[in-house]
């Protein structure tokens, strides 16, 4: 039996801006591609377009797979000096596989603006700029959440119920034997009934 009036209606959480836009910039993206791919189709011919999406797609095929062999070894190298006890030391073509991986796949993906992306992430200097930037973000970002602790975030999740109520509360347990001095009393009770 519940005391308090129900709401009539469930509250829903507000959806974020990422949510709310990302469709939308998928979709102004999509319709750019397409009119890019229409206006060089227009100014030369359809041959040259199918030209330039097949050498994307050839390209960008050859990066991601020199990129993942570089990473699988750079893997396996770690792998065996933390094996043979020697501490492992980072090689030096280690860094910048993922923004190579990522490059590689926008190049895939067909296209003239993401192709343009593919090869700017490809160069070595634009990788180290994108790739401080986003250390600094994702070091900003965990200083922001570091307020609490991680146990603190899991407690607060657990709190908040699907319809929005919060319900605060601890759970004591005052069992015979905790105290130094105390000694059970006979067997304790099954968890669950």
């Amino acid at each position: 039996m519940t005391t308090g009036a129900q709401t009539p209606y469930p509250v829903r959480p507000r959806r974020s801006r990422l949510r709310t836009f990302l469709p939308l910039g998928v979709a102004a993206w999509l319709v750019l591609e397409i009119w890019l791919l229409t206006m060089v189709a227009g100014a030369s011919n359809g041959l040259v377009v199918l030209l330039i999406l097949v050498a994307g797609l050839l390209l960008g095929s050859v990066v991601v797979k020199r990129a993942g062999r570089r990473a699988f070894k750079s893997l396996t190298e770690t792998v065996q000096q933390q094996q043979s006890g020697v501490p492992p030391t980072p090689g030096p073509n280690s860094e910048g596989n993922g923004l190579m991986m990522l490059g590689g796949l926008l190049l895939v993906i067909p296209g003239l603006v993401s192709d343009a992306l593919g090869l700017i992430l490809l160069v070595p200097p634009v990788q180290k700029a994108v790739s401080r930037y986003a250390e600094r973000t994702f070091e900003r970002k965990l200083r922001e959440a570091a307020r609490g602790s991680l146990g603190d975030a899991f407690q607060q999740a657990r709190m908040h119920r699907p319809d929005g109520k919060v319900v605060q509360g601890e759970v004591i347990r005052d069992e015979p034997g905790s105290t130094p001095g105390d000694t059970p009393q006979g067997p304790r009770p099954p968890l669950a009934r």
